[in-house]
């Protein structure tokens, strides 16, 4: 194995099963062209797989389903890394990846300021929509995912249940960064990441 080839593999293996990513994550570091040599060799060694074009991940393994499908946020995240785009998961996509739907959504829709644009990716959808900034202006991820989410279930279906749920989702450290980060959304979804942040500050 080639010197480059070795370095991008403990780089990708740094980051664990499941990480997609693009040429983009390694061009600081190494020449492009070492790059696309390198990929494209572990590639056909079955290290890592092509998801899509320009696009790799580090597969997950299940004991009982052997190579599991691609993470798709995860892919999406690299996508948006390569493009220098700003994502935010809407509607059915982020209730799934807050554990509020069990669902598989038959489209992965993210709100970008990039251009709208859609994937294959195996059996699944990936699309991404250009959107106004003010819906994917949030600084931190955790208070798009949130917003999102809210917006998708609408305020008469939330309930203690799901204010729950998101409580145990959202890292206790992010409760100040969020309420801050959130304080311009619409007023209903405002009072509800508050409840979300307030009961452990309650218990604190």
């Amino acid at each position: 194995m080639q010197p480059i080839e070795q370095k991008i593999l403990s780089r990708i293996y740094g980051r664990g099963r499941g990480w997609a990513f693009t040429k983009t994550d390694f061009v600081a570091e190494f020449g492009e062209a070492n790059i696309h040599q390198a990929l494209s060799g572990l590639a056909r060694a079955g290290t890592i797989r092509r998801v899509c074009h320009g696009v790799y991940d580090y597969p997950r393994h299940s004991e009982l389903l052997g190579q599991l499908s691609p993470d798709i946020d995860q892919v999406a995240q690299a996508l948006a890394r390569k493009f220098n785009w700003r994502i935010q998961p809407s509607g059915d996509t982020a209730l799934n990846l807050l554990g509020l739907s069990t669902q598989v959504p038959g489209k992965w829709l993210y709100l970008s300021d990039g251009p709208s644009r859609q994937y294959t990716i195996g059996q699944q959808v990936l699309a991404f929509r250009q959107s106004a900034l003010k819906d994917t202006g949030l600084k931190l991820r955790e208070s798009g995912l949130l917003v999102q989410a809210l917006k998708a279930l609408g305020k008469a279906h939330v309930d203690t249940a799901v204010v729950a749920t998101l409580r145990q989702w959202l890292d206790p450290q992010l409760h100040a960064r969020v309420l801050r980060d959130t304080r311009m959304v619409t007023g209903w979804i405002y009072e509800i990441v508050k409840q979300v942040c307030q009961e452990s500050e309650g218990r604190a």
